[in-house]
């Protein structure tokens, strides 16, 4: 039987290096390579894993979605890393529990938990 696994988002940067400390320094990811013929990088938390590529060209921002077991926790850790949260944690018409932070070309990750 084949099994997927998640899916690893692919986002524009304007400097694969910042974005890689800002992603390890304001989220709490390890910097996992760097590529600097393909102007590309990773970073990763736990289980998931962000590309990001440089560019030249406009940056339309991504959104991002992540389940987290505890999402007040998840926010605290981030605030305390001095993240950009952007919308504080609180409880969604749509039955999640859920907060968003943003990095630092835009893109917006919505953190989230069921209710």
């Amino acid at each position: 039987m084949m099994r997927f696994s998640a899916p690893t988002p692919e986002l524009p940067v304007r400097d694969v290096r910042a974005a890689q400390a800002h992603y390890r320094d304001r989220l709490g990811f390890d910097i996992a390579w760097y590529n600097d013929e393909g102007c590309i990088g990773a970073v990763s938390r736990d289980d998931w894993v962000v590309f990001l590529r440089g560019t030249n060209g406009p940056i339309v921002p991504q959104v991002c979605w992540l389940f987290v077991e505890d999402v007040d926790a998840a926010a605290d850790d981030l605030a305390s890393r001095g993240a950009d949260i952007v919308d504080p944690v609180s409880d969604k018409p749509w039955g999640l529990r859920q907060f968003t932070v943003s990095d630092l070309a835009g893109h917006l990750f919505h953190v989230f938990c069921d209710l």
